[in-house]
């Protein structure tokens, strides 16, 4: 559910990756542009550590905080249950389609594409498709339907974003650009995507992974995220997070974030160290 990118002190480059189901190259803040088909969260780090700020890793989760794009990860699927014919029951007068409010309430408790089709056929039983005429029974080909629909779905997503109709979220590009104005703040190389953990969010694999590789301790981190899966994910890896909540994710419990924002426009890179000092201080 997120990419890593970490910073390099000797970086001059204006352009750098970030990813959402694929992976975004903003070669100015208004060019995107797709070269990849996993899903991301994406990692600022410090090239020095400083006295007088604990902050050295900036973390962002990738969809709902660079993009608030899942109503399009929604449509990307409900084109592929219906390219497919995938109906779970043969009484099914239409192919399976996911409504927006059912789709919040998945995507907001379960992370990563293939275990939502896997926990929604479990629920619901497997479809019969064109990828197979009668409902598979064993695991090979419950595995070969997901996978299929998965992969179509991410093409039809990634088309969806090379539209050029997706627009960052309010101020998180001028963060990041302020981020890599500062001093101890030059340049990104590193990136983790979901796929690079066995477990998905809540889990706090994705998160720890991204402390171990950038060699810089949880406490340390700040990490950006959207929604509470993201922000137990955090937590539990010991890292200070802040909200910047979507539509789809308003009401949740935040409880345990050190802010909450409806956006980032007006947030800047000083805010977000003074609250880790503070956070760091509490405890």
């Amino acid at each position: 559910m997120a990419c890593t990118i970490s910073l390099s002190p000797s970086s001059s480059s204006s352009s750098f990756l970030l990813s959402h189901t694929s992976i975004f190259r903003f070669r100015s803040p208004r060019h995107l542009s797709t070269s990849s088909s996993r899903r991301r969260l994406s990692v600022s780090v410090s090239a020095t550590a400083s006295s007088s700020s604990s902050l050295q890793a900036l973390i962002f989760d990738c969809d709902g905080v660079i993009l608030e794009s899942e109503h399009l990860h929604r449509q990307a699927y409900n084109e592929a249950f219906a390219h497919f014919n995938v109906r779970c029951s043969s009484s099914a007068s239409q192919p399976l389609n996911w409504d927006l409010h059912f789709y919040d309430q998945l995507q907001n408790q379960i992370g990563g594409g293939k275990p939502k089709m896997r926990w929604y056929f479990k629920e619901h039983g497997y479809p019969s498709s064109t990828i197979f005429e009668k409902p598979p029974e064993d695991d090979e080909g419950r595995a070969k339907i997901i996978d299929t629909l998965q992969d179509w779905k991410t093409e039809r997503y990634k088309e969806i974003i090379k539209s050029g109709t997706v627009e960052p979220r309010p101020g998180v590009l001028r963060l990041m650009d302020e981020a890599k104005a500062a001093e101890r703040f030059q340049g990104l190389d590193c990136f983790l995507a979901g796929d690079d953990v066995k477990q998905k969010k809540p889990d706090p694999s994705i998160y720890l992974t991204a402390s171990k590789k950038l060699g810089i301790p949880e406490k340390d981190c700040l990490v950006v995220e959207d929604s509470v899966i993201g922000l137990q994910a955090a937590t539990k890896a010991g890292m200070s997070c802040v909200i910047t909540y979507t539509s789809s994710t308003a009401d949740q419990d935040f409880k345990d974030a050190i802010a909450i924002y409806p956006d980032l426009s007006n947030i800047r890179l000083k805010d977000l160290e003074l609250l880790l000092q503070n956070a760091v201080i509490a405890n």
